[in-house]
């Protein structure tokens, strides 16, 4: 299996959402050993929210780790209102784009288009953390008091898999927490991670980042 295939099974409506945490240790501080595991403070679900809600735009470079630990990089660009597009490295023939409705995800090479609603899954707690973080999530305790693990599953639906998002405590990021990455796992335990690094908020990101037409349902003269 390619792993432009395996992107399209992590996007499918039951493997949806497994993509986050092995890996995201490379773009955030370790934990020191001497770190005892301890209950997350207070609130924390809240300021995740809070962080995710204070997001108006975000642009980041992202690192793409599949099950089988292939990579792949891009940038990520993502806007208040559910909107995210997934902009893949040059050559690689897939773009990942959401409108705040559902998801569009491009095959160029194999010339497919698949559309999916994002509807009450997991992936909602990034997209819309109003709903789904507050309904579905819970804070992870952890070991590095400086990170905030929060993990999202519909129990009711765990064909749906698990999130997990990865904070790091900035002062200077919306609510005070950085989005480093997150791990999906689908119902089958197969993983991928997004690593985020370089981000740059409140830039102007134009609507049609996040619309995609497609060219193939128009007629030909």
């Amino acid at each position: 299996m390619t792993q432009r295939m395996t992107i399209f099974r992590f996007f499918s409506v039951q493997g949806l959402l497994a993509m986050v945490p092995a890996a995201l240790c490379a773009s955030v501080p370790l934990a020191p050993a001497a770190y005892a595991q301890a209950p997350a403070p207070a609130g924390d679900l809240d300021r995740a929210v809070a962080a995710l809600r204070g997001i108006d735009t975000l642009r980041a470079d992202f690192t793409q780790t599949d099950a089988d630990g292939r990579q792949v990089k891009g940038v990520l660009s993502l806007k208040r209102g559910g909107k995210i597009r997934f902009q893949y490295q040059p050559g690689y023939p897939v773009l990942i784009i959401g409108d705040g409705r559902a998801l569009t995800v491009v095959d160029t090479e194999m010339k497919q288009v698949q559309r999916w609603p994002v509807g009450d899954s997991p992936l909602g707690a990034l997209l819309d953390p109003r709903k789904d973080v507050a309904r579905f999530g819970r804070v992870v305790p952890g070991y590095d008091p400086r990170l905030l693990t929060v993990e999202v599953r519909d129990r009711g639906h765990p064909e749906y898999g698990t999130l997990n998002l990865l904070f790091v405590r900035k002062a200077e990021a919306p609510g005070g927490l950085e989005l480093a990455g997150w791990t999906t796992m689908d119902a089958q335990n197969r993983r991928t991670v997004i690593r985020l690094a370089g981000h740059h908020y409140g830039l102007a990101l134009a609507e049609d980042l996040f619309r995609y037409t497609d060219l193939r349902a128009r007629p030909h003269h």
